[in-house]
């Protein structure tokens, strides 16, 4: 039988009533003939609950232990979910990572997928079984302990299963009804859009758009997993939600698809650092392995052999990356007048792949924020994105501003 995967977050099996609506779905599938496989997340609150007794008891923990703990809040919805559909007749059981197996790296807390075998599930599936309950998030060291995939990381299990299986779609249900052409917490005007490239998702999900994890979409360009997202408290049809498909599959987009924005950024610049070989080498490499996760990077022209370096970063970021710049300074040889940190901005963007094709999109982009009086501080471009760096007292007025000059209430 054709394979389906559907995915479940927390909020969506947030309580007994949820997840028997969630189950309630899964059987609508069953009928229509396919062998389902179910990942689902820990219940709405629960794995912050974990983290938070983890912390408590040890602050400097063994991220073996961590994940042994903040895996189990998966286990319980999985077969919580095994249990209502058994009660629906429906031939269900539920699988931990580890019986699948689903095989990662040995990076705990951040463990990436490197197989998943199909003979169990497969098995399971050849003797009558119709649901196989996934819990996500969580895998099987090669040291045979559990390991977790980092946060938002059952979107990854779940398209990792669809790749695996060769499931004819990957349907994640979350608590909107799809993706938008921006917040519409922030813009009234904000479109669902009907379908969306792969690539145009992972630069808005790489961007802020909270709605799939990174990781899951670019597992799904990569293995041709077609995602559609969908929303578990609306009644579906077969043309519900956002489909995230290739690129070849949409007739014409617009130039911009939508506009994302994240308000934890900080800017930090290097003044007057020596103009040479191997500088920014050294200052990059120095933050990579202190763990900061750089973005914008500028360098000035230089002059009289100096040169200034500016770069974001997130906020929660910035001490680290402080401190290691400090210790480079003292002991690295890093000659830099100053180091000066702007912790009050956010990043804003445009993507689409019609900016291919199509000049003028940062012109115009540039002429709106002026417009406005916003002022630009960092500046990166790709071929289907733009992004700006600007203080973040105009993030709203800046995302509001470029979804109207781009009219991407317009289908």
């Amino acid at each position: 039988m054709p394979v389906l995967v559907m995915k479940f977050g927390g909020t969506s099996v947030a309580n007994l009533d949820r997840i028997r609506r969630a189950a309630k779905r899964v059987g609508v599938e069953v009928a229509k003939g396919y062998d389902v496989i179910v990942i689902v997340s820990a219940m709405s609150g629960e794995t912050n609950k974990l983290v938070g007794l983890v912390d408590e008891t040890s602050p400097l923990y063994d991220a073996r232990e961590y994940d042994a703990i903040v895996s189990s809040g998966e286990n319980v919805t999985a077969g919580l979910m095994a249990l209502t559909l058994q009660e629906m007749d429906v031939p269900a059981r539920s699988w931990q990572g580890w019986q699948v197996p689903l095989l990662t790296t040995s990076a705990h807390s951040q463990a990436r997928i490197e197989e998943i075998p199909t003979d169990n599930l497969n098995a399971k599936f050849g003797e009558g079984m119709r649901v196989a309950v996934v819990a996500g998030f969580q895998g099987l060291s090669p040291e045979g302990r559990i390991t977790t995939l980092g946060r938002g990381g059952s979107d990854t299990t779940a398209v990792a299963f669809a790749a695996a299986f060769e499931a004819e779609r990957c349907d994640i249900y979350t608590d909107v009804d799809g993706v938008y052409t921006t917040d519409p917490r922030i813009s009234p005007k904000a479109r669902k859009l009907d379908k969306i490239a792969f690539e145009e998702m992972l630069e808005l999900a790489s961007l802020g758009a909270k709605v799939l994890q990174t990781r899951s979409v670019e597992l799904a360009m990569r293995f041709k997993v077609k995602l559609r997202v969908l929303s578990s408290f609306e009644e579906q049809s077969d043309e519900a939600g956002t489909l995230v498909c290739d690129e070849e599959e949409i007739m014409e987009s617009n130039v911009v698809a939508g506009v994302a924005y994240s308000r934890d950024e900080a800017k930090m610049t290097l003044l007057s650092v020596a103009d040479r070989p191997g500088i920014a080498s050294i200052i990059f490499g120095c933050l990579s392995d202190a763990g900061v996760n750089v973005d914008m990077i500028v360098q000035n022209i230089s002059e009289d052999g100096r040169t200034d370096m500016t770069y974001s970063l997130p906020t929660d970021q910035v001490k680290r990356a402080e401190q290691a710049l400090a210790g480079l300074k003292d002991d690295g040889g890093l000659n830099f007048a100053e180091l000066v940190i702007d912790e009050d901005v956010a990043k804003v963007s445009v993507v689409g792949i019609g900016m291919r094709s199509q000049s003028g999109v940062a012109a115009k982009m540039f002429k709106v924020l002026s417009d406005e009086g916003v002022n630009i501080k960092v500046i990166t471009t790709s071929e289907i994105k733009i992004s700006v760096l600007i203080d973040r007292k105009y993030m709203e007025l800046a995302v509001q501003s470029l979804h109207d000059a781009f009219e991407l209430e317009k289908a």
